[in-house]
This record gives C-alpha cells, sequence and structure tokens, in this order.
C-alpha cells in the first residue's frame, strides 16, 4: 500500500469534479472522478470551511466518535472499468471493521477524522508520474488539463 493525501479537487473540461491524490514525495498523481456532493465535502473540509449545521460526513464522524470508533485508515482499493472501489478501517472495542465504500465517501471522511489514506499497488499503477512536486502554479496547469479530459482518457488496461 502506498500512503497518499488529498492535493485537492478540480473539474474537469464537463464541469465533473475530480479528487487528486498524490503520495507523500509527490512523483505520482491519481485522479479519482467523484459526485459534486462529495467534492464539496472534500473541499469544505480541506479550505477549513465551517458549516451552520453538520454535513453527511461531520455526522458519520460525530456517530463513530460517539460510538468510541475511530477510523484507523482507508484505502483505495481497486479500480474496474474506471469506477474505483475503497475500504474503510474502523476501531471499534479493540475489533478492525472494514467498510466497503466509494473512494469520495472514504477520503471525506478520512479528512475530518484525521486518518492516513493509503492505496493499493495495482492502483498506483493507474496514477500519472510527476517530474517534480506539484505547486501552486502547477497544480493551476493540472485544473487546465483537466478541463479538456474525460474519465474514459484514463482508462487502461489492469494486469
Amino acid at each position: 500500500m502506498l500512503l497518499v493525501k488529498v492535493k485537492g479537487v478540480a473539474l474537469d473540461q464537463h464541469m465533473n469534479p475530480v479528487v487528486l491524490l498524490v503520495d507523500q514525495p509527490e512523483t505520482i498523481a491519481l485522479p479519482i472522478w467523484i459526485g459534486q456532493a462529495e467534492a464539496t465535502a472534500i473541499a469544505i473540509q480541506l479550505q477549513g470551511v465551517k458549516t451552520p449545521r453538520p454535513m453527511t460526513h461531520d455526522l458519520l464522524k460525530s456517530i463513530l466518535q460517539s460510538l468510541s470508533a475511530t477510523v484507523k485508515r482507508v484505502v483505495v482499493t481497486d479500480v474496474q472499468n474506471s469506477t474505483y472501489f475503497a475500504e474503510i478501517h474502523i476501531v471499534s472495542n479493540g475489533q478492525e471493521i472494514i467498510i466497503d465504500s466509494r473512494p469520495s465517501d472514504a477520503i471525506a471522511l478520512a479528512l475530518r477524522m484525521e486518518a492516513p489514506i493509503y492505496i493499493e499497488e495495482k492502483v498506483a499503477a493507474q496514477a500519472i508520474a510527476l517530474k517534480k512536486p506539484l505547486g501552486e502554479e502547477e497544480m493551476e496547469e493540472f485544473r487546465k488539463f483537466l478541463e479538456n479530459v474525460k474519465p474514459e482518457d484514463f482508462k487502461r488496461t489492469l494486469h
């Protein structure tokens, strides 16, 4: 497994949201197309925006905390036909529980719970190699790049 972080959320040419995961040294980037609500939930957390009422992922965090459960990690486990899969690893009463999840929901929850985010090696094989870490200028270039691509452009044969 490879530890990653959320670099940001951007929009592609069709105004579809994309979350960008990068490894810690920022040598690879993995774009995952997500829903608008999940993009908003991720962006709000990244920007530190406080909402007047709890959003869904905030509610889930509150429920977990009320049950004395923690999110140990989230893992993007697989990609099939351009659809990514993830798991949320929760520890409750000393027992680990693994819950199937969409990556976007898992990421939004991980950010709120300050839990690490990982991708499996077969998912990392779908990532884009970076020549250098993404600064603000490179992120802007990446956003412009996304304006000209569609999710289908990232289809690859898995080995």
